[in-house]
């Protein structure tokens, strides 16, 4: 199988990457490198990948139309799986033209390599954003999410009715993923267990919101790494009805306590955090929880790791590879 993945160097980009190649598919990582967050990371989440037969690399920026369709147009991939886009966000407050570039011209331009060369299955990232500040828990990809709080999550939907209108008008098989809060091992920087980490380990103050009135749906990396090769692997599902695009939920399906995490990081940093306790950010959510029975129903998904494994894995890394490195 013939697979491009976008966004290739990021943290869950790498982690399928590898999944796929283990499995003797061929690759084509796609990835531009932005400066969102420390470029040295993803450069060194991409060496890790250099090494696999059946990879290849390729640094683009997938709103260039113009190199996206020579990559298209190179011959048939059975499947692309678009991970790349601007995350974040806070940072949309203040950068909110990144979003369109990426999330939006971004989407396109896959979006029109899939209709011009055939590609049998588009799966592609969305978020758990896009529920907003909606009250009714679990979120179920049959709730209504019309009310976004943020540019970011703007975009995320964006994203959905785009691919929906392409499988409608071009019936591309396409799969949306809305994420939620995925952490481990080599992940991003930004995510607020990677900083609390960082923070704790040096000494220095964490910023905990909403005075830690917070629940998030903590999902491991390999558990949606795993999801993510099923899906790949197994292919698209029949639609219900009319278009051929399906939307899952990635989640634990189980909400854990922002204090909670906190004192598993000083638990396992073996140091108390000095917190700031601050009023919610704009843009934000108290809790998240995912409903996930479609994707167990279609793809056999099964998250089994506990958020205190999943941080263990994530703080292990963290000491061995990131807590003494040189990030000025």
């Amino acid at each position: 199988m013939a697979v491009i993945v976008t966004g290739a160097a990021g943290f869950i980009g790498m982690h399928v990457c590898e999944r796929l190649l283990d499995r003797g598919e061929r690759v084509v990582g796609v990835d531009t490198f932005n400066a969102y967050y420390d470029v040295r990371l993803k450069e060194a989440r991409l060496a890790g990948l250099q090494g696999h037969q059946g990879f290849r690399f390729e640094k683009l920026d997938i709103a260039d139309r113009a190199a996206m369709a020579a990559l298209f147009g190179e011959g048939r991939f059975d499947v692309v799986l678009h991970l790349a886009a601007q995350a974040g966000v806070r940072y949309s407050l203040d950068n909110p033209f990144a979003y369109a570039d990426s999330n939006l011209a971004g989407m396109l331009t896959i979006l029109e390599g899939c209709r011009h060369s055939a590609v049998k299955h588009l799966v592609y990232a969305s978020s758990s954003s896009v529920y907003g500040a909606n009250s009714k828990l679990p979120f179920s990809v049959a709730d209504r999410v019309d009310a976004p709080v943020s540019l970011y999550a703007a975009t995320k939907l964006a994203n959905e009715a785009m691919a929906h209108s392409y499988a409608h008008l071009y019936r591309i098989p396409a799969t949306g993923l809305r994420f939620f809060t995925v952490y481990g091992p080599w992940g991003r920087p930004d995510m607020a267990y990677f900083k609390f980490a960082d923070a704790i380990h040096g000494g220095r103050p964490i910023d905990v919101y909403n005075h830690g009135d917070m629940k998030r749906d903590f999902t491991y990396i390999d558990d949606v790494s795993a999801a993510l090769q099923a899906i790949v692997e197994r292919g698209p599902m029949a639609p219900r009805q009319g278009a051929p695009h399906r939307l899952y939920n990635i989640g634990h399906h189980h909400p854990e306590s922002l204090l909670d995490m906190i004192a598993i990081l000083e638990s396992l940093l073996g140091r108390k955090a000095d917190r700031r306790l601050l009023p919610m950010q704009p843009g934000d959510v108290q809790a998240t929880f995912a409903d996930i029975a479609d994707i167990q129903r279609d793809y056999g998904f099964a998250p089994a790791v506990s958020l205190a494994d999943g941080l263990r894995g994530f703080v292990d890394w963290f000491l061995a590879q990131y807590a003494h490195v040189d990030r000025d």
